[in-house]
């Protein structure tokens, strides 16, 4: 009975210390594994660049954000001005909720281009038609859907709108805009201060951004803002437990000098401008970081959220520019140069801003974004 005893008393500490062997062993091997994983991450960041060349976001959390109101009375002074963006922006919105419920259709009708319009062209563009002829504030307007001028019945600014810019891409659901350039009624040299003018006259530019979440960028009188639509962040909430429609998401945003991000567009022209291709080269061979999605709106965009980037569009004779002036590339500038970026019309290297709108429907070529990435645009592809 004793020898039996003490066997199994020799068995189960056997047992037992066979158990924490393996325990020690498998301890070991996952220990080994994350070390493998870790070196193999570290090697993928040294070869590949992948943690040198995301740029997440730096953005911290905020205990609160000031809302529309807020930063709209202390940082735009003139009271109509102020309204006019709060219209602005209320159609921001109600574009938001249409894409949330609309499909992405072909409508049956063209537009002034013979293009195919989809439903949510309509719907977008619709929306913006209705507050700009009920605006006490907008005197003529102007669709990038119908690029010809519309006497409203407001008393002070001439509006230009792109409804809806990314239409061949949204049927993917990627991120598209509005993109909004506003001028005094009185600049230029006919009765609804567009012809004549140029990009440096307008008093306001707005850009909305639908992805996943709906932001707008707007020039107010010292710098760009950025106001995020139906946020519900902590601190933010009201007494009745509501939330403010807007809040100021970013104040006074700054585009760097310097970038390593790139978006090329209109990549065809490099087949017979030896300049965009020998830029193009540069950014592959100094490691930029691509970020292309073919929409204008989220292309550029990204430089507000990135602090950095450069867009490129340039023209060539096979390939010819087709961004529009007045419902595109003005608006974007105004923003851009706010912010501490450059532009170039891609022709004379000149400011955007400085090409006189002579017609409505006026195309450009366009170098947008970090200022040190535009000049290395007009040396290599505009030769000045």
């Amino acid at each position: 009975t004793h020898a039996r005893t003490r066997t199994r008393v020799n068995m189960s500490s056997a047992m037992q210390q066979i158990s924490m062997r393996t325990a020690v062993r498998s301890s070991a091997v996952r220990s080994a594994k994350k070390q493998q994983q870790h070196r193999i991450r570290t090697v993928a960041r040294a070869e590949y660049g992948a943690s040198g060349t995301s740029f997440y976001t730096t953005t911290e959390k905020q205990d609160s954000y000031p809302s529309l109101e807020n930063i709209l009375d202390k940082h735009c002074a003139d009271a109509t001005l102020k309204a006019c963006i709060k219209e602005l922006l209320d159609g921001c919105a109600d574009i938001t909720e249409a894409l949330r419920s609309a499909l992405v259709t072909v409508e049956g009708t063209d537009n002034s281009f013979g293009d195919k319009q989809l439903s949510v062209d309509v719907i977008a563009d619709n929306i913006m038609w209705d507050l700009v002829k009920s605006s006490p504030t907008i005197a003529y307007g102007a669709s990038e859907e119908e690029p010809v001028m519309v006497k409203c019945s407001g008393s002070d600014y001439t509006v230009c709108w792109d409804p809806l810019d990314g239409s061949s891409i949204v049927d993917n659901n990627w991120a598209v805009g509005t993109i909004v350039g506003v001028w005094p009624k009185n600049t230029g040299t006919g009765d609804d201060g567009m012809l004549g003018a140029t990009g440096r006259d307008q008093v306001c530019s707005m850009v909305a951004l639908y992805g996943p979440r709906t932001t707008v960028i707007v020039t107010l009188d010292d710098g760009v803002y950025e106001f995020s639509y139906g946020c519900t962040p902590e601190g933010c909430q009201l007494p009745d437990g509501s939330f403010e429609p807007w809040i100021c998401s970013r104040m006074n945003i700054k585009i760097n000098e310097d970038s390593k991000i790139f978006a090329p567009a209109n990549m065809r022209a490099a087949q017979d401008t030896p300049g965009y291709k020998a830029l193009l080269d540069y950014y592959m061979d100094n490691r930029y970081t691509l970020r292309y999605s073919g929409g204008l709106v989220p292309d550029v965009y990204q430089q507000f959220t990135k602090n950095m980037g450069v867009f490129t569009n340039p023209t060539s004779k096979t390939s010819p520019a087709k961004l529009r002036l007045a419902f595109e590339a003005a608006p974007f500038g105004a923003l851009v140069e706010k912010a501490g970026g450059k532009t170039s019309d891609g022709v004379n290297g000149g400011s955007i801003l400085d090409v006189q709108i002579n017609e409505v429907d006026q195309r450009t070529a366009l170098a947008i974004g970090s200022a040190n990435e535009v000049a290395r645009f007009n040396d290599l592809v505009v030769k000045k």
